[in-house]
């Protein structure tokens, strides 16, 4: 079988694709890309057997079906170093001949019929987001998950759907990150599992498979699995097991003090106050009074800093402890030009921060000794 490629195509799927590909396994085989030609359609393949991702390479053009396996870190060393606009590919039963420019590479083939079977996208009852969406919501609640933790189902990423909305949930304890869009179910108004909880390594491959050009992404949820189809990808993955946190309840309700930001000042100056923190003390100061939030840090050994951004603020001071890295993270997820809203009941409560997009994100204050 042979194979012509336009060489940054191939590039950017083996990108994605790598991204499930293990790098410490006992079964060497998931070191590799399956690659599987049916007629005019080539697909890379990829699993470490918990995820698994069928990925669509456009552009191909083979003179022939048949499959292989192609070693992952190896072809994409390849491809990062080739500079031709093309490859070719000629696939043998012993080995693999790679062909781009004046650069020719013999690899060592080995039998696909040993890779795992990667499910593909069979349903005809599903839930249909815009690529758009989803994409941003991944990026939103995805960081604020804890993939250490055994505790709860808190390495995952908490999916929530009804006929017409889609609610994703991340908490790793100490701050929760939730985000709504809308959505629409094709032949189903409620899922066989309407709150699966989603691996984190799963979410991060969904959203980088995504691509502008994506039309929609359908999604299917089962009892222990669920899949998520768009243009050129296929995403596979089994639920998270355990239970979620009671995510909503976390919420604190009531008025308090509002604070109006601007994303860009606010996520320069915590980024600031970042910087004198350690290991052992990451708390920062975050003093809300005249119009005025002052950020202070001091670590002994280290020093002392004082970082103040103008606000809109005339309500009674308040100063709450924050782990300046959480309140980075929600930031930076978003547009320097847009606007959060800071809800504050005093310095002891968890303060929520929201966006005019349905995008709300809580965090617990810290309590240290003076």
């Amino acid at each position: 079988m042979k194979l012509h490629c336009h060489r940054a195509s191939l590039a950017t799927a083996f990108q994605v694709v790598s991204g499930v590909v293990p790098s410490k396994t006992p079964k060497d085989i998931l070191k590799n890309v399956k690659l599987q030609v049916d007629g005019t359609v080539a697909t890379l393949i990829g699993t470490d057997l918990e995820v698994g991702i069928r990925y669509t390479i456009p552009g191909v053009e083979p003179d022939s079906s048949g499959e292989t396996l192609l070693p992952t870190k190896r072809i994409m060393d390849i491809l990062r170093e080739l500079t031709a606009d093309s490859v070719d590919l000629e696939i043998g039963p012993e080995k693999i001949v790679v062909r781009s420019g004046q650069s020719v590479f013999n690899l060592s083939a080995q039998d696909p019929a040993e890779f795992p079977v990667v499910a593909d996208f069979g349903d005809d009852k599903y839930h249909v987001v815009a690529p758009k969406d989803l994409r941003a919501m991944i990026k939103r609640t995805v960081f604020a998950t804890d993939s250490e933790s055994t505790r709860y189902a808190l390495g995952g990423v908490l999916l929530e759907l009804t006929s017409d909305s889609i609610t994703l949930a991340a908490t790793d304890s100490r701050r929760l990150a939730m985000v709504r869009a809308g959505c629409r179910g094709e032949s189903i108004d409620t899922p066989e599992n309407a709150m699966p909880v989603v691996p984190s390594k799963a979410m991060t491959l969904v959203e980088r498979s995504l691509e502008d050009d994506d039309d929609e992404v359908r999604i299917a949820v089962h009892a222990n699995e669920i899949l998520f189809k768009s243009k050129n990808s296929t995403i596979y993955s089994r639920l998270v097991e355990g239970r979620f946190p009671l995510y909503r309840d976390v919420i604190p309700q009531g008025d308090g003090a509002i604070v109006d930001l601007v994303v860009g000042p606010f996520y320069s100056a915590v980024r600031q106050a970042q910087i004198v923190t350690d290991e052992d003390s990451r708390g920062v100061d975050f003093t809300f009074e005249n119009g005025t939030l002052r950020m202070n840090s001091q670590v002994s050994d280290v020093g002392q800093s004082t970082i103040e951004l103008p606000i809109s603020y005339d309500a009674d001071p308040i100063t709450i402890t924050f782990d300046p890295r959480f309140v980075a993270e929600f930031l930076r997820v978003l547009d320097a030009e847009s606007q959060v809203q800071l809800q504050l009941l005093d310095g002891e409560s968890a303060a929520v921060f929201r966006t005019a997009d349905d995008y709300t994100y809580v965090i617990m204050p810290l309590s240290r000794e003076r």
